[in-house]
């Protein structure tokens, strides 16, 4: 259909319903999947249509159906995904998520699906891509504060992508308490905190991931990155035949 709204894959993770305050004991064993609903939002906001990717789906049949991909913030990644052993402080991985996410993504990037990654969502495009993680950098948790506040600048690589999108630089937050390492194949660092840590990544003109949380800003309505996202999976809504 001509002009149709893109299609934006959002996953989520997967808890019990014991594990959320309001619902009967006797449902508590039963499987909620969830994501904050601000990327939902962006996507919205930016003139496009997010799509719950259950846990329960085939990754390749529904990129077959997506205009674009969101990888959203969560839990860490496990660490032997990325041949390395646990720290201490790593939170609990979710092996049905990273095997998801993963899935996802090797559909995605061979066809050139655009893929937005935010927060783990980078960090997942890095180890798919065979990079590597910093397991625990403390001094980037900000988790005692309000979500929208602006923590750190990042500077951006002149020509990229988030260059054209942001400028020279932006104040960003700071919800992560892990950071890229080795950078994966076929990726180019485009952003960067002041310490150096790699705050974004691109692959392409169709792939760009960030280690801030755009959504949960007071920006986010007119956030680039969610416009980004949203232009260039329209690309692939009205391709002839579509």
């Amino acid at each position: 259909m001509p002009g149709r709204l893109p299609l934006i894959g959002l996953p989520g993770r997967r808890v019990r319903a014991a594990q959320v305050d309001g619902f009967p004991e006797t449902l508590g064993r039963c499987d909620l999947d969830l994501y904050f609903a601000d990327y939902a939002r962006g996507v919205i906001e930016a003139g496009g249509i997010p799509v719950h990717l259950p846990m329960d789906v085939d990754p390749a049949a529904a990129c077959e159906h997506l205009d674009g991909l969101l990888l959203p913030g969560g839990t860490d990644i496990d660490p032997r995904l990325y041949r390395a052993q646990p720290d201490p402080e790593l939170l609990v991985p979710e092996p049905e998520r990273d095997e998801l996410e993963l899935g996802l993504l090797a559909a995605a990037i061979p066809v050139e699906l655009p893929v937005l990654g935010i927060c783990r969502g980078i960090q997942m495009v890095n180890v798919h891509q065979g990079g590597t993680l910093a397991q625990h950098v403390p001094e980037h948790s900000h988790f005692d504060r309000p979500t929208d506040t602006l923590v750190h600048p990042v500077r951006f690589a002149e020509g990229s992508a988030l260059h054209g999108l942001y400028g020279c630089s932006v104040e960003v937050n700071s919800l992560h308490h892990q950071t890229l390492d080795e950078l994966g194949h076929d990726l180019t660092a485009t952003a960067w905190a002041d310490d150096g840590c790699i705050e974004g990544v691109e692959m392409g003109d169709w792939v760009v991931a960030v280690q801030w949380h755009p959504e949960m800003m007071t920006t986010r309505a007119t956030d680039p990155l969610f416009g980004w996202l949203v232009e260039r999976a329209s690309r692939s809504s009205q391709e002839p035949g579509e």
